[in-house]
């Protein structure tokens, strides 16, 4: 099951089904679109962490049901839902935290790589797995071409091993690892806060001209950050922001 919670502007989308380290059922998926969906509209809501339940992040999509689709257009309607997933993260104007313990493998893995942010314990483990039952990992596959080295990505997508949370942190794949779950719920709860104190509006132009920045030739995306600047001029911000440091 999916369940969420809601924290200080915060809200936490948990994968609960711990008897199989949180396997992602289709009745999940359909829960994640709806509730990252929902959390990304709330005007309230300043970021989205995503989580599992007792100790894992994620074993992945449960491939036990995947028998229900029986022709083309079944399996095309299933995998629309579970891209969908990550097509709603990837155009998030709020930002997106993986929370991770223990595994996040197969879909799991792609879960956690969608996020803007990555918080794990030392002890995680991740890892493209499909590749063990002779198919590639689809969806991870393109995700990690964006955000990952292309050597670094294309070893993650085709060796189907698993990885440890040191070596994706050196990767630069996840940016801050904790010693214990004690130590990674502080972490969480901070770099949470954090997050959600910042400027909404600002994060949303921060997240608009990174993301023209990995998609757009660098001059185009400089006139962006050039409008951005007129824009916030024009608005008074950056007036407010030098008085306020006048008097300092």
């Amino acid at each position: 099951m999916i369940r969420t919670e809601q924290r200080d502007s915060i809200t936490r989308v948990i994968l609960d089904r711990p008897e199989r380290r949180n396997a992602i059922t289709r009745p999940m998926i359909d829960g994640l679109n709806t509730q990252i969906g929902e959390a990304l509209s709330d005007r309230g809501c300043r970021g989205v962490v995503i989580t599992g339940a007792s100790g894992h992040f994620s074993a992945g999509r449960d491939l036990s049901g995947s028998t229900q689709a029986t022709d083309l257009p079944g399996y095309l309607e299933r995998d629309d839902a579970w891209t969908n997933i990550f097509k709603q993260l990837a155009g998030a104007s709020k930002p997106t935290v993986a929370v991770v313990e223990g595994y996040a493998v197969a879909g799991g893995f792609t879960l956690a790589m969608a996020c803007d942010f990555v918080l794990a314990h030392q002890q995680a483990k991740f890892g493209a797995l499909e590749m063990r039952n002779q198919f590639p990992a689809a969806i991870n596959t393109p995700l990690l071409g964006k955000i990952a080295s292309p050597r670094i990505g294309l070893e993650l997508a085709m060796t189907g091993s698993i990885f440890s949370a040191e070596r994706l942190y050196s990767a630069g794949l996840i940016n801050h690892l904790a010693e214990s779950t004690t130590a990674l719920t502080a972490l969480a709860d901070d770099f949470t806060s954090h997050l959600a104190g910042l400027d909404p509006d600002a994060v949303v132009m921060t997240k608009e001209l990174h993301r023209a920045a990995t998609t757009m030739p660098l001059n185009n995306s400089l006139d962006m950050g050039k409008l951005a600047n007129a824009l916030l001029a024009a608005s008074g911000r950056i007036g407010e922001a030098e008085a306020r440091y006048s008097k300092k």
